[in-house]
């Protein structure tokens, strides 16, 4: 326990400026995980809707082309 006691006069303020820091990385560090997640959110809702605008244009494509072949038969 003798061989401790030097070092404390250093470690006490070593780790009285290391807790601030380390607190506030980690709640930078959450704060930037719940921003990417969000982003990752609205990208998805993106291609959700840009998958369905697609799919309402195949369709309106196919009815254009199903319109067209009776005209082109006769």
């Amino acid at each position: 326990m003798n061989g401790l006691i030097p070092f404390t006069p250093f470690v006490i303020p070593i780790v009285a400026i290391l807790m601030p820091v380390l607190i506030v990385g980690i709640v930078f560090w959450f704060k930037a995980h719940e921003k990417d997640l969000q982003f990752h959110q609205d990208m998805r809702i993106r291609e959700m809707e840009h998958q369905r605008k697609m799919k309402e244009l195949e369709i309106e494509l196919e009815k254009t082309k199903a319109q067209r072949a009776p005209g082109q038969a006769a």
